[in-house]
């Protein structure tokens, strides 16, 4: 890995200078979306791509395990997104850590090397082994490209609109994702499953390497002056900053467990991707076995994240104006309710009201984990705390196609997909009575993250 960083680090020297250091620059840096408009704008485009590319997976690729090569087992049938969230889990806590010391730009540029042989491999793929393959490099292209533009806006607009810009980068990237799975599922429905779906994300990953390398540019320092500006929130122990938890272990085990807040986000995070996991890979095996076609799937399939997409315009900024706590817990139980639903009322209009539900709550959650995240976390670790909340949150595609792939297996697909809306309930009903408000936190200065010394 820290070959790879240096052969990208290379790379990059040679076609943009590094951003001057930040003794140079204090006096005229400054934090806002106004202000970075043009980079934020390129970077929101950078993530259409990053969506495109694991769009390209939604619909078709289970339909490719169960037609083309034969499989029955449906855990076996969706080993590849398995595949994909062990390695995007872990690559996310690396990836963001790494971009704390080498920058953002290089992680972000590694990403797309990684994942340039994503399409390829799946066009001329002669075995499922070799899907698990292409999953394994597609986790870590989104792990790296996803987190460093999440991060890298972050960096940019400081603490005031951060709502807003987590929700426009996870409206890119969701609409995205949805237009793919859409038009992926159109093209198949007219040609075939496999190779044609594809070619288009062969143009996509080298478009988004190509921004990424020429005109994109770092954006650490900015996390530095804000870590300037940041004004520690009051606590019984000594605000001197003495000892704010710095190692990579320190910081793991705040969002996992020792600190309420971050852990709230995290169970979140990991259940709304336990559920987006058995979407991924039973919900098009369940519409197929009830008599619907590609298209159709393909259309129910862009749906939840179109919807997600767009209305995280909404949730975003509300959660500035109104709080994360309340989004996210509603958010929860609003998910529940759209699987609750495509079980239970099995016809196609309440399949498409039950995606509408589901996006609704994705887009009341997912930005606003994210930017409840950025409220806990000091700036000058930041980065490191979300790789980790990011660890547990990607962990749920992996927890969620290996627990509704058994269910499915041995009780049936509906058994699999109520399962995973009672737990997505209790994650709701969780951050609902345990979770506080962490919007304003380091203005009203009630709550803080403990030191490590308060746990020894």
């Amino acid at each position: 890995m820290s070959e790879l960083l240096e052969l990208s680090a290379t790379a990059e020297s040679r076609v943009a200078p590094e951003e001057p250091a930040m003794d140079e620059l204090h006096g005229e840096m400054k934090l806002g979306l106004r202000e970075h408009v043009g980079q934020f704008s390129l970077l929101v485009l950078i993530n259409v791509f990053v969506g495109m590319i694991i769009g390209l997976e939604r619909t078709v690729v289970p339909l490719i395990g169960e037609k083309e090569f034969g499989l029955v087992s449906k855990t076996a049938i969706v080993s590849f997104i398995i595949s994909f969230g062990v390695t995007k889990a872990i690559c996310n806590l690396f990836a963001a850590h790494a971009s704390e010391t080498v920058g953002r730009k290089k992680v972000l540029v590694l990403g797309w090397l990684i994942g340039l042989p994503v399409p390829f491999i799946i066009i001329f793929a002669n075995h499922w082994f070799w899907f698990d393959v292409a999953n394994v490099l597609l986790g870590v292209n989104q792990a790296m490209c996803w987190s460093m533009t999440v991060i890298m806006k972050v960096d940019l607009v400081g603490p005031k609109r951060r709502g807003f810009a987590l929700g426009l980068n996870e409206f890119a990237g969701y609409l995205a994702l949805g237009f793919t799975a859409w038009i992926t599922g159109y093209i198949a429905s007219i040609y075939s499953l496999r190779p044609q779906p594809f070619y288009l994300g062969i143009g996509v990953a080298f478009a988004g390497l190509l921004l990424s390398l020429f005109f994109a540019k770092e954006t650490r320092h900015y996390a530095s002056l804000e870590a300037k500006l940041h004004r520690a929130p009051h606590t019984n122990e000594s605000t001197n900053d003495p000892l704010r938890p710095r190692s990579m272990r320190e910081i793991f085990a705040l969002a996992s467990w020792k600190e309420r807040n971050l852990f709230s986000c995290s169970q979140a995070g990991l259940v709304n991707n336990l559920n987006d996991g058995m979407s991924w890979g039973i919900y098009p095996l369940f519409f197929a076995s009830l008599g619907l076609g590609v298209a159709a799937i393909g259309t129910i399939k862009a749906v939840y994240p179109v919807a997600w997409s767009i209305l995280q315009l909404v949730t975003g900024p509300l959660s500035d104006r109104w709080g994360r706590k309340w989004l996210i817990a509603g958010g929860m139980v609003v998910q529940a309710g759209g699987i609750w639903l495509t079980v239970q009322v099995p016809v196609y209009t309440a399949w498409m009201i039950g995606a509408v539900l589901q996006g609704l709550g994705t887009a009341m959650v997912y930005p606003t984990l994210l930017a409840a995240i950025s409220d806990v976390a000091h700036p000058e670790w930041r980065a490191t705390a979300m790789g980790a909340y990011r660890f547990w949150r990607d962990l749920g595609y992996a927890l969620g196609a290996v627990i509704s792939g058994t269910i499915a297996d041995l009780l049936g697909m509906r058994a699999a997909i109520q399962v995973v809306a009672v737990l997505t309930l209790l994650s709701g009903l969780h951050v609902a009575f345990r979770m506080r408000e962490t919007h304003g936190i380091t203005k009203r200065g009630t709550e803080s993250i403990p030191s490590p010394a308060a746990h020894q």
